[in-house]
């Protein structure tokens, strides 16, 4: 992953988000940069890979040399990588750098405004208007101490040159990227004039962000650990056990037999009558027959 890109602002304009509400943005010119020169470690100190963006008219030998027949390229600046053995020289990057959402750091050389008093400068308040102070409207006022340190100050606001500075303005949103066009809008203003370089590098939180991203992407998916299977239950071995002696248990105490008691004299019953056999039923049948006859 590269830290960022050389572009060229274009303007501003507006556009509408979709719940209708109107977004300033700026758009900026990305690319397409192409690498001129790689920078190693074991060779420079440092790993890093130089761009090249815009055309020039007139190229003298040396740079000629430098650009090796990639072209004219106006404006050359380095920018940090991660791993540089992914580039080489003539290899071409542009906006696919960036996506929608996110947060970029944009530089640029601010609009010069020549000479400008401290009002202008740095909004001072100005002197008053009254009391017979005609000319103090516009004044910076007093300067220094008196007797100590009887010097002026180091870095006092004064008047002077404004502008023509290098300017950064962090966290921009990047609202939409167009790789195919090569152009970028971002929420908000830049620095710089129309047709101004710029710098734009992905805000530190979302280059740090997006390299834990590319990495874990990169990094081949961890074997999930195979599930031990048990081992095998052996059935457990029953050890002899030592015979225990038996243990006499305590026999319960069995009630004295009780002495048989005088019994009162029962009274003879008759002796039951015993029911007649069949021999001796058939007999009586016969009897009572030869009776009848007989009679």
């Amino acid at each position: 992953m590269i830290e960022g890109l050389l572009g060229r602002k274009l303007g501003t304009l507006q556009i509408f988000d979709r719940d209708g509400t109107v977004v300033p943005v700026t758009v900026i010119e990305t690319g397409p940069c192409t690498v001129l020169q790689v920078k190693t470690k074991d060779r420079d100190g440092y790993e890093a890979v130089q761009l090249g963006f815009g055309v020039r008219r007139r190229v003298n030998e040396p740079m000629k040399g430098h650009f090796k027949g990639l072209g004219s390229f106006r404006y050359l600046r380095e920018f940090r990588v991660d791993e540089i053995s992914r580039w080489e020289v003539g290899q071409r990057v542009g906006a696919e750098v960036f996506e929608p959402g996110d947060l970029v750091d944009v530089s640029g050389i601010s609009k010069g405004r020549g000479f400008a008093g401290v009002v202008k400068r740095y909004g001072f308040r100005g002197g008053p208007k009254t009391h017979g102070q005609s000319d103090r409207h516009r004044a910076a006022g007093s300067i220094g101490a008196s007797a100590s340190p009887s010097r002026v100050i180091k870095g006092l606001k004064m008047a002077g040159h404004m502008g023509a500075a290098n300017v950064t303005v962090r966290n921009l949103e990047v609202v939409d990227s167009n790789p195919a066009q090569g152009v970028i809008m971002v929420k908000g203003s830049v620095p710089g004039a129309k047709d101004g370089l710029l710098r734009i590098r992905l805000a530190r939180k979302q280059a740090v962000k997006r390299r834990v991203v590319e990495r874990k992407a990169e990094e081949p998916p961890a074997e999930e650990p195979k599930a031990e299977e048990p081992p095998a239950e052996e059935p457990p071995v029953e050890e002899p056990r030592a015979e225990e002696p038996p243990v006499e248990e305590p026999r319960a105490e069995e009630p004295p037999a009780e002495q048989p008691s005088a019994e009162e004299p029962k009274a003879e019953e008759p002796p039951a009558e015993e029911a007649p056999t069949e021999e001796q039923q058939t007999e009586d049948t016969e009897g009572k027959d030869t009776e009848g006859k007989e009679s």
